[in-house]
């Protein structure tokens, strides 16, 4: 039988960092105040955390045999023997099952955009992480069905300025991401790498993230000078919040340079304090300028 420290590790909990995205709409359409909008939020967060972790369990299962050989993934529970492909496939099942009754308690929207989930990453882990720019392209997909389902899957109308903003962000985190595989490859670190980074060279990512850093800022800056949002939370003190975002960009940018770190934003996070200030300050400061009114 399994352990249980391995199958909770096979989930990969420490990614749900990402469905954080759920909660865009949330804090920007000004209803939080709105107990029933909250609990189906939740429920959509909730619902993504496991689909999330089946999508890993899959790609797990499909790379176990590639991943034997890498250094960084030979430890993996299906990769190490740890855990049996059928108890995965089990388990994958149920975690399935159960986000789809969660998304089915937020509404038949979530669950659409659940399966959209699904079928994009079984379509990038069977052929399309291969394929270049397009790769990134999913990736940067995922995060915007979560936004998605935080906003359009509970009926809350999205900012047009935030949903672009999404976008350059999850494209930024996809391009620094390669950049990071790249300079591991460079470096001559052990284990295989994507195929895909053949088709990649430094100078592309660096123009391409550059390229997405800038509409990040640019995006977000127009979002809190919209009229819109000064319309919808009675404050034009928003723009206040945007040297946050600039400096966590940067800060990000600056680790991937020099430490050539940045193959993984949900540990980037917490693995520079400068990061991780950068986020709590702009959402502190977020949600006291928006409480005021």
């Amino acid at each position: 039988m399994s352990n249980l420290g391995e199958l909770w590790r096979l989930l990969r909990p420490r990614e749900w960092v990402k469905n954080g995205f759920v909660f865009v709409g949330l804090l920007f359409a000004n209803a939080w105040h709105q107990p029933q909008l909250r609990l189906r939020v939740l429920i959509a967060a909730a619902a993504f955390c496991l689909v999330a972790s089946g999508v890993y369990i899959f790609n797990d299962l499909f790379d176990r045999e590639q991943d034997r050989n890498d250094a960084r993934k030979k430890s993996r529970p299906l990769a190490a023997g740890r855990v049996s492909a059928g108890t995965a496939v089990i388990l994958l099942i149920v975690l399935w099952i159960l986000s789809f009754g969660l998304a089915l308690l937020a509404s038949r929207t979530v669950l659409g955009i659940l399966l959209l989930y699904i079928v994009l990453n079984v379509a990038y882990s069977v052929r399309l992480k291969d394929v270049v720019l397009l790769d990134v392209f999913i990736i940067a997909a995922g995060f915007m069905l979560r936004i998605l389902a935080g906003t359009v899957g509970v009926g809350i109308p999205p900012s047009q300025w935030l949903l672009l903003c999404g976008l350059m962000i999850a494209l930024f985190l996809g391009f620094t991401k390669r950049r990071a595989e790249l300079y591991a490859t460079v470096n001559g670190e052990p284990g295989s790498q994507r195929k895909v980074l053949g088709h990649y060279q430094p100078v592309l990512l660096d123009k391409m993230i550059v390229i997405t850093a800038t509409c990040v800022i640019l995006t977000y800056s127009l979002y809190t000078m919209s009229p819109v949002t000064i319309q919808t939370h009675h404050t034009e003190a928003l723009i206040y919040t945007v040297p946050f975002v600039m400096y966590g960009i940067f800060r990000y940018i600056y680790s991937l340079h020099t430490r050539a770190t940045g193959s993984d934003p949900s540990q980037e996070v917490f693995r520079d304090p400068h990061i991780l200030f950068s986020i709590l300050g702009w959402l502190v400061l977020t949600l006291w300028l928006l409480s005021r009114h």
